[in-house]
């Protein structure tokens, strides 16, 4: 009688940016079409690391984590190593010099290949190296494997045709390359037809879409598409470029009532001299003048931002500014990064890098101003009523409250007293916020209202699809609930 072997079994670790999470979906998807599964037991047969090249200490970050796997790979025979992304596609054979146990290489343009490289790995008993200079396939015709049954990312562009002096991007994922509409409109009913009720639409300048394809206008023109699809609740998308977001865009967005009134609009800095260092084309005024037209449209925007402090020339007449241009924009939260250097960017060479220690009392300082602007923008929220898309990994579920966490359509985080019927991951929870701290909303009160959506449904059929609850009953009978509780993943 023969044997059937178990499926190897994977996991993905995921280091940097949305458009790295959706890269995982889809390196999750390859992996389970080739017939490997998840791991459940915290054992992997193969290990995939993801990674960042913009973050602060990317390689170190990555280099102790193989330093740690070196081990498991000595003691397990079979045990793979994977690693891909930007921090691959940039360091090359440098990975494999200096971790000359990792198995697999691969780039950014190549992520589907990650199956083939990794078997014929094991056929060859060496590491093989794969790194593709142009885009393969896009991403998103891969098989995807979602995190969560009631959201999902859907990439309409990768690359960027700027060139920020900060940044390594465009080095790393290549020139922008669009998606049709009908293909990424396609990919839009087919999330909602498995239950998704949300989306995020992901590009490196989301608002400069359609310009391979000749059309400036495509961006407004997709969100509006993307309103009409049925079922489809809540849109987002991250992240646009100030110099080429147009008010065809702000009409979208307030026209269209699936476009949640959030935006993030990245300012890196208020000093107009720094920002022509950093060869971002647009000034201050700019920048303040599209959030006034946001606001006037879209008065209960929440506007997020990212700022870089210390940037190589930066003077204190130059952060001031910037302290100025935060104060006047009153972002709802900010990815405040001090600046370190990125060897291949042009800012790695400039003269006048800010001292470190410099960099940091700034940081400090416009950390501390954020925080409080932040602060004020959550107590004004106190005594709305604001709906929230519960869901199961926005945070730990307090044990004295048993408070559950959502979002509100504003993309603020919140936490509420989910009441006597408790809602599923996918359901939206209508609550009237009773406290605000700098970085949450707190609903007290219980739910004004619950209303159950197919994106909870789905939440239960993956639920009894793994077991976690009893399967509904056929016939018309009582159906389970769900407990709904919040899961932290680490990734």
């Amino acid at each position: 009688m023969s044997v059937i072997a178990p499926a190897r079994t994977y996991e993905v670790k995921t280091f940097g940016c949305q458009m790295n999470v959706h890269d995982s979906e889809r390196l999750r998807g390859s992996l389970e079409a080739a017939g490997l599964v998840e791991a459940e037991d915290g054992a992997p047969d193969v290990v995939v690391i993801n990674t960042c090249a913009v973050r602060e200490n990317a390689d170190q970050r990555l280099y102790g984590h193989l330093g740690q796997l070196a081990k498991t790979k000595r003691e397990r025979p079979g045990f793979q190593i994977a690693v891909g992304g930007c921090l691959a596609q940039k360091d090359r054979s440098t990975i494999v010099e200096r971790a000359p146990w990792v198995d697999v290489v691969f780039g950014t343009h190549n992520i589907g290949s990650l199956p083939t490289l990794l078997e014929r790995s094991r056929h060859n008993g060496e590491a093989e190296v794969e790194i593709l200079e142009a885009l393969e396939v896009f991403p998103s015709t891969l098989p995807s494997k979602r995190e969560s049954t009631y959201a999902g990312w859907v990439s309409i562009s990768v690359g960027c045709n700027n060139t920020c002096t900060f940044c390594i991007v465009p080095s790393l994922r290549g020139k922008e390359r669009d998606r049709r509409p009908g293909d990424v409109l396609a990919e839009l009913q087919a999330l909602v037809d498995d239950g998704v009720v949300e989306v995020t639409l992901l590009g490196q300048n989301v608002n400069s879409y359609g310009v391979e394809f000749g059309d400036r206008l495509a961006f407004g023109k997709l969100l509006r598409a993307a309103g009409e699809i049925d079922g489809l609740e809540r849109i987002r998308f991250t992240s646009p470029h100030p110099a080429a977001f147009t008010d065809d865009v702000i009409d979208a967005m307030a026209e269209t009532d699936a476009v949640m009134p959030q935006l993030h609009m990245p300012l890196q800095s208020g000093s107009d001299r720094v920002l022509r260092a950093m060869r971002r084309s647009y000034r201050s005024t700019r920048f303040l003048g599209i959030l006034d037209r946001v606001r006037e449209r879209i008065p209960h925007a929440a506007i997020t931002t990212d700022i870089i402090v210390g940037f190589p020339g930066e003077t204190e007449e130059d952060f001031a500014e910037t302290l100025r241009v935060v104060e006047a924009s009153r972002f709802a939260s900010a990815f405040t990064f001090q600046y370190s250097i990125r060897p291949g960017t042009p800012a790695a060479t400039m003269p006048d890098q800010v001292p470190k220690e410099v960099v940091q009392e700034r940081f400090e300082r416009l950390v501390a101003l954020q925080d409080r602007i932040a602060f004020e923008e959550n107590r004004a929220q106190v005594g709305r009523t604001v709906d929230v898309l519960v869901s199961n990994s926005e945070g730990r579920k307090d044990v004295t409250t048993h408070r559950l966490s959502g979002r509100a359509e504003d993309n603020r985080l919140v936490h509420f007293a989910p009441g006597a019927d408790v809602p599923r991951p996918g359901d939206v929870v209508t609550v009237a916020v009773t406290h605000a701290a700098p970085f949450h909303l707190i609903a007290d009160d219980g739910p004004v209202a619950l209303r159950r959506t197919r994106a909870g449904d789905a939440w239960d059929r993956a639920q009894a699809d793994s077991c976690a609850v009893p399967a509904p009953v056929a016939g018309g009978g009582p159906r389970p609930v769900s407990l709904g509780l919040p899961v932290l993943r680490a990734t």
